[in-house]
């Protein structure tokens, strides 16, 4: 077991030195393209058509974000090379982890900010049930309508809530009234109700937030894990970020965990599975990445990698075609960095792969346990007797597993925000489902249940015959362990 923690640790420290690697310089942040115009937006112009007339230029890239990205240039994520793909044929045992719950029945990587609204509304409906708050992230309106609405805004229906919106805006994505004030075209987050209140739950003090600060909360606006609480009718009543306890820079897994599960109404769906109520993590990117990352000490920020300065109409301007510097040749990471494209990508290949096999090998583990509750579950309805102590225990751990295994999943870099980390968090989760697994098979050999080395997922009757779309399994889309014959 010593031996196989130092070996854990060494792959996480090499991987973070080769990141460190990377940032040739502590405090190495691109120039700022400031942008000046004669004149401003009225207050409360939602429409980005109106902004355009003053900012031409970085309208028409805002609109591009409606474009598909380059196709082949990134690995891992492809949901807008052009074809939607499901994340659940990605991994098969998100499929049965998920089962019971509107990822479970489709889980497509979205496009564009152009598509936000739209993505949703061609999903399946089981996605969209918490009402309104669904609409937190996705629509500019989002603002007016919580503070006209109040809690109705969270407990109504989502397209009971989505036409309080104007019909020509009702499928616009994030626009520029969500980051800028329209009189100077500083930086602003227009989220108090979610993410203003969270940092003040840090304890953090939001009139000195420096500039650098503001071009990453902008995109902490969504790019962020919540949860949807619940009142006793399953209605929702709100959006929590579980930050408690945590601190600027170091909003840890731990504590994420900890808060999700100590928060009963949390509980936003029933794993079928397992049985149990569980509370479920999205897209953690700004957590992950601020959590003392190698290019967050850096002093780098969200829109220095994925808004680089571009050249538009002859002008140097930030790109708001928004998107990973993989799709982008490397543009962002060659500000400060002196490798070459290819150099660069494949450092960032190599993090990147270490990250998904133990992602893939984590998650079969996680599921396995699953499949083994659901065993020990029809032992016990059948007049078994299963140790209750070895089940609580096991259920504790499988908990902290599924998680972490969630988390990863959940956030959009593959590991890249933070690669140290990302490798600590997949091998904790490895232990806590390990142990959950040794107790189950305890308890069920106790109980005289014979259970095999190998346990039978059934992938088949979860990733097939999916939603209101009958969504059937596509195996051309499942992403391979890329080391298979590599030992940790």
């Amino acid at each position: 077991m010593k031996k196989r923690s130092v070996k854990r640790w060494s792959i996480a420290t090499a991987l973070a030195a080769a990141v460190a690697a990377m940032v040739l310089a502590v405090g190495c942040t691109p120039k700022k393209i400031e942008q000046g115009g004669e004149t401003a937006a009225v207050d409360g112009t939602i429409d980005p058509a109106e902004w355009g007339k003053d900012y031409p230029l970085q309208y028409g890239l805002w609109k591009k974000t409606g474009e598909s990205t380059p196709a082949g240039l990134s690995k891992y994520k492809k949901g807008n090379d052009g074809e939607r793909i499901d994340k659940l044929d990605e991994y098969p045992f998100l499929a049965l982890l998920y089962n019971g719950w509107g990822m479970g029945v489709e889980y497509t990587e979205p496009r564009g900010h152009l598509h936000m609204i739209e993505d949703q509304l061609e999903i399946d409906p089981s996605r969209y049930k918490a009402g309104g708050t669904c609409l937190t992230c996705k629509t500019p309106y989002a603002p007016v309508l919580q503070q006209r609405m109040g809690k109705d805004y969270f407990s109504k229906p989502y397209k009971e809530v989505l036409a309080q919106i104007p019909k020509e805006h009702q499928t616009l994505g994030v626009a520029c009234i969500d980051c800028h004030n329209n009189r100077d075209m500083s930086l602003k987050y227009s989220r108090g109700f979610t993410l203003g209140k969270a940092l003040d739950q840090l304890g953090v003090d939001q009139s000195k937030l420096s500039q650098q600060d503001m071009r990453s909360l902008v995109c902490a606006q969504c790019h962020v894990t919540y949860s949807i609480p619940k009142d006793a009718d399953m209605k929702s009543t709100g959006v929590f970020f579980p930050w408690q306890g945590s601190k600027w820079g170091g909003i840890t897994i731990e504590n994420i965990i900890k808060q999700l599960r100590n928060n009963p109404p949390s509980g936003e769906w029933t794993q079928s599975v397992t049985g149990f109520k569980m509370a479920f993590i999205r897209h953690p990117e700004f957590e992950f990445f601020s959590n003392n990352s190698v290019h967050w000490q850096a002093g780098v920020s969200c829109a220095d990698c994925h808004m680089p300065s571009t050249t538009a109409g002859n002008q140097q301007v930030t790109d708001h075609r928004i998107m990973s510097p993989l799709k982008n040749d490397l543009g962002a990471c060659r500000q400060c960095h002196s490798e070459s494209p290819e150099q660069l990508r494949e450092k960032v290949y190599s993090i990147q792969d270490k990250t998904m096999s133990r992602f893939i090998r984590t998650g079969y583990a996680t599921a396995t346990v699953a499949k083994l509750f659901e065993m020990a579950n029809k032992a016990q309805a059948a007049g078994r007797q299963i140790d209750q102590n070895l089940y609580a225990k096991a259920r504790d751990h499988y908990e902290e597993a599924f998680y972490r295994v969630v988390f990863i999943s959940a956030e959009n870099s593959t590991g890249f925000h933070n690669p140290a980390e990302a490798l600590r968090i997949l091998a904790d989760a490895a232990g806590h489902a390990g142990k959950a697994d040794g107790l189950l098979r305890q308890a069920l050999a106790g109980a005289g249940v014979n259970v095999p080395a190998t346990v039978d997922l059934e992938l088949a009757k979860y990733v097939n015959n999916r939603g209101a779309k009958k969504l059937m399994f596509k195996p051309e889309h499942e992403i391979k362990d890329p080391l298979p014959a590599e030992k940790y």
